[in-house]
């Protein structure tokens, strides 16, 4: 239900990176990894510095396999946790870069 609430919202704004946050992280939360990610690219694209959709889109393109391309965001992502002094994202981001380079 969350998530088709936010597809409405989306829908009333389409170009509002942060309706395309809301869906893309409910949809990562699900597991909906393949549908998440465009949503999440869009908030790549829209700002240099928002570091949670690089590390959750990721892992999305990890868990669809397409880990060489997860890996530049996942480092990205890192490097922005580091510097905004983001401890968790941090934590998630090296772990994951850990898991795809074993």
């Amino acid at each position: 239900m969350k998530i088709d609430l936010l597809r409405q919202r989306l829908a009333s704004d389409p170009h509002n990176p942060l309706f395309h946050f809301s869906l893309g992280q409910a949809l990562y939360q699900e597991g909906a990894w393949e549908e998440a990610v465009d949503h999440l690219r869009v908030c790549c694209s829209s700002r240099e510095d928002w570091m949670l959709p690089r590390i959750m889109l990721g892992r999305c393109l990890a868990e669809i396999g397409q880990r060489e391309a997860a890996i530049p965001l996942l480092q990205e992502g890192l490097k922005l946790a580091i510097e905004q002094h983001h401890e968790d994202p941090a934590t998630e981001a090296r772990a994951l870069l850990a898991e795809l380079s074993a």
